[in-house]
């Protein structure tokens, strides 16, 4: 599915609003039937949500006979990853939280506030993402397909390593507090 935005334009320019239709149509079923077997049950969740949009998406656009419904489905999932972030944040584990204690079950204080502040950013993320994955609809399918194939991707993976930098500065400076306390 991270291949969808360029599937959607490529599909669209050599071989039409049905084929392509079909062909995500089943994709989208594969995923939602594929979501059993995820371990963890929100990422289940969002698995079965997404693809549900995916196929009422393909659905609405072959009935109205308009690909402008295919260029929703990343505001959509945007959203969905949002609303996932946000609530586990009214839960005793954050989901970084819960992504961190897969390496190191055993977290210390400030991992923990940390975990639940890289999970806001990432709320933010998902908020400023959905916001310009909504604006590209509107656009050229050029447009849509760099920005949600590509560019989304990249600023994705730079907060990804602007985050890995910062989370090695703190870690490394409560080791030095923490040695010079002994």
């Amino acid at each position: 599915m991270f291949a969808y935005p360029f599937a959607v334009y490529y599909g669209l320019n050599n071989w039409g609003l049905n084929t392509i239709a079909g062909v995500l149509g089943f994709l989208f079923l594969v995923r939602f039937v594929g979501a059993d077997n995820t371990r963890s049950k929100e990422l289940k969740y969002i698995a079965w949500l997404s693809a549900s949009a995916g196929i009422v998406l393909t659905f609405f656009a072959l009935i109205f006979k308009n690909s402008q419904w295919f260029t929703y489905y990343p505001v959509i999932v945007n959203i969905l990853m949002l609303i996932l972030f946000a609530q586990s944040l009214y839960q005793k584990e954050s989901l970084i939280e819960r992504f961190a204690r897969l390496q190191k079950p055993d977290l210390p204080g400030y991992a923990i506030a940390y975990t639940r502040n890289v999970t806001k950013v990432w709320c933010v993320f998902f908020v400023v993402n959905a916001c310009i994955a909504l604006v590209t609809t509107f656009m050229s399918m050029q447009v849509w397909t760099l920005y949600n194939g590509l560019i989304s991707y990249l600023l994705a993976g730079c907060l990804f390593l602007i985050e890995f930098i910062i989370r090695l500065r703190v870690q490394k400076k409560h080791e030095k507090a923490s040695n010079n306390a002994k």
